[in-house]
């Protein structure tokens, strides 16, 4: 086996502890914490972060041999020859552990690790069961006499074409792999494999055990919690002390004997620190009581007063926070923007799931431990981010009374509907949705669609942070990366007053319509569990790497509105309608005002929509363009079969306009709040008046 080169984030986020590890014919399962040799590992100090996840250090993975190699065990243990299609574990193909080969064919060939495993949802994992597969409960004579092999029929590509056989004649095709209730009788082994080996194994597991490929992403999710360190733990003294947590915490260094260790240390530091200040740091880190242990909740609150606060530059400073003036364009929702040159993001593993992601909709989803129960260690894996920043904080005030309107209770009833019917269908708890937490969370995802396009930086490397409780309403829109190239300047510039005003009503315009749309606008439910209402990966999805939620919880329809209640949306609601939809405004003559820069998009898109548009409605078209309207979509079949064509359609203002008569077509607008026209009978002004509110 060749030496695998990760990177340390990797061994948090993608190939942690209990994850499979692929390398060319080979595959691995990182072994659990107890294993790993914490000396040549370097310390991450961030004692809040460590405090809320109750250990005492966190760990930076390592990067190479020379730091210390990541333990590994071979997984699946099932092993598949490519020539003579034998099954097995290597003793039972004659193989060495460090050299997969075939021993019963000659010349040797590879192995490959069995493409399917099984798992269960509370994370135990163990060998596809090739030989209860084909014989079920019935065994003619110990399962050692019966030579399993696995061969491809060659007729397909399917599962159901690959075939396993056993000496004794039985065989049967891996069709049904996948189906529900597969194994029948056969129990969860409860095996726990990265602990240590099969004296791990949790005996009684009552959880249905699943077929996945190797290489699946439900394998293994990570559960990660990180925090911005703020001051004056973000401070260098306080840093300083931090890399000695493991000598400085303990009770003796404050009596006499505790001096010379003071001393050491700020003798190590360069004397930049006098004995005084390194003792009253100790106290307050690690001393202070065990009574003051913050929740992750705590944590974030602490974030958002950091931020609000700010913080100057300065020597040795890893947070720094400016503020800045908020544009009247984007007030009275927008209370404070800070721009942020500098922050330092921690990360710490401290456990995993599998089958289903960890998140507030999966509360009863089980954490697998890094480390047995019966030697736990007092450690995390962790790794630390430098980056940059925009934190732009919202009226909460606002938002509640927005909140309290009919047109959002029914989104969040939905939302409510959906999480409920999900629990009851996995038998676990639910929580009420947060409808305003739902609402912050997809303008997030457009300000990060936009500043993609803005600051120069890809959209997987831009993350966000929402700060969202019963008193504070904000987010932190970041880039951090282990290296400088996390802090390049680019992010941080869009603060300024009125690039960031820009920002916010160009992502607000980009992404009003979606070309999944009526589809997109009028979803019921979307997304895992029907999390989502209005929104796809046409719109506000966003790579996994950049949302906290796994791309939960989004709703485009609460900033726009939609159909009747189009005015009713935040962006709308709350009174800054005038930037992001252009001022739109009637006056004597039924023209539409618009700004100039709303007029050239405008102009751009009626083009194209003229370009397509059917021969009967092109006056109609042409004269609702010189009125300065919104551009419509063009030839949208509408309908539950789309059985039907609109040949003009605004689906952001539930208008339409159509040919001719159907009354089935007609009532089924009327039934979904659609204003409809026929282009036989309507005028110009009739569709303009819709979109000024003076019909």
């Amino acid at each position: 086996m060749n030496d695998l080169n990760l990177r340390r984030a990797q061994l948090l986020s993608t190939y942690g502890v209990g994850g499979l590890l692929p390398d060319e014919n080979a595959s691995f399962m990182v072994a659990s914490l107890d294993q790993w040799d914490t000396e040549l590992l370097s310390r991450v100090p961030e004692p809040r972060l460590a405090r809320a996840l109750h250990v005492a250090d966190l760990f930076l993975p390592s990067s190479s041999k020379r730091q210390g190699s990541v333990p590994v065990i071979r997984f699946p243990f099932i092993q598949s020859c490519g020539r003579c299609g034998r099954l097995g574990d290597l003793h039972s193909l004659k193989s060495k552990w460090n050299e997969p080969f075939c021993g019963f064919c000659k010349p040797k060939s590879a192995l490959t690790p069995s493409r399917l495993i099984i798992t269960c949802e509370d994370g135990h994992i163990d060998d596809f069961p090739y030989h209860f597969w084909v014989h079920g409960d019935y065994y003619a004579s110990a399962p050692d006499d019966h030579q399993l092999t696995l061969k491809a029929l060659g007729r397909t590509s399917s599962l159901g074409d690959m075939m396993v056989s056993c000496s004794c004649g039985r065989k049967r095709s891996l069709a049904d792999a996948f189906a529900p209730g597969a194994f029948g009788p056969m129990r969860c082994s409860g095996r726990r494999l990265w602990l240590g080996g099969h004296s791990f194994a949790q005996k009684g597991c009552i959880k249905p055990p699943r077929t996945v490929q190797r290489g699946a992403s439900n394998v293994w999710f990570p559960s990660i919690s990180s925090v911005i360190s703020i001051p004056p733990y973000s401070e260098a003294l306080a840093k300083a002390v931090a890399q000695d947590a493991h000598i400085l915490s303990e009770p003796e260094v404050l009596g006499p004997e505790g001096q010379f260790v003071i001393k050491a240390t700020a003798k190590k530091h360069g004397s930049k620190f006098t004995p005084e200040q390194i003792l009253a740091e100790v106290r307050r880190q690690f001393h202070g009581g065990d009574d003051d242990v913050p929740d992750m909740a705590e944590l974030r609150r602490q974030e958002f007063e950091a931020l609000m606060e700010g913080r100057e530059d300065g020597p040795g400073r890893d947070f720094v926070c400016l503020p800045i003036d908020v544009d009247p364009s984007i007030q009275p929702l927008v209370t404070a923007v800070r721009r942020v040159t500098r922050l330092r993001e921690v990360r710490a593993l401290f456990g995993f799931t599998r089958l289903l992601a960890p998140s507030e909709d999966n509360p009863d989803v089980k954490t697998c431990v890094l480390s047995p129960e019966n030697d736990r260690v007092n450690w995390l894996p962790a790794v630390e981010n430098i980056g940059e920043g925009i934190f732009i904080s919202l009226d909460r005030a606002q938002l509640q009374k927005w909140a309290e309107q009919p047109f959002v209770r029914s989104r969040k009833a939905q939302l409510d509907f959906n999480a409920r019917a999900a629990a009851a269908q996995r038998k676990q708890k639910t929580t009420d949705v947060d409808i305003i937490k739902v609402a912050i969370h997809t303008l997030a995802h457009v300000l990060i669609d936009q500043l993609a396009l803005d600051a120069g930086y890809p959209t997987s490397s831009i993350r966000e942070r929402l700060y969202v409780d019963e008193d504070s309403a904000g987010m932190l829109i970041f880039t951090a990366s282990a290296d400088s190239a996390g802090s390049l300047g680019g992010l941080a510039a869009q603060a300024d007053t009125e690039i960031l005003a820009k920002v916010i009503v160009d992502g607000l315009r980009r992404l009003e319509w979606c070309s999944a749309d009526p589809v997109c606008i009028e979803s019921s439910g979307a997304g895992t569990d029907g999390r989502n209402l209005a929104a796809c990966h046409n719109c506000v999805y966003l790579p996994e790497t950049s949302c906290e939620h796994f791309n939960g919880s989004l709703d485009r329809g609460l900033l726009y509105g939609i159909g009747p209640d189009v005015d009713k949306g935040m962006c709308s609601a709350i009174s800054w309608t005038s930037s992001i939809r252009g001022a739109i405004k009637l006056d004597d003559s039924l023209r539409v005002k618009v700004s100039d820069q709303a007029e050239s998009i405008n102009i751009s898109s009626w083009e194209s929509a003229l370009e397509l548009a059917d021969a009967r409605v092109l006056p109609l078209a042409t004269a609702l363009k010189d009125l300065h309207l919104p551009a419509p979509e063009t030839g949208v079949d509408i309908g539950p079969s789309c059985e039907w064509v609109a040949e003009l359609l605004w689906p952001a203002y539930g208008v339409a306009v159509v040919d001719g008569i159907d009354e089935t077509r007609d009532s089924w607008l009327a039934i979904h709040n659609w204003k409809h026209f026929n282009i036989a009978s309507v005028t110009p002004s009739e569709v303009a008046a819709v979109f000024t509110g003076k019909r």
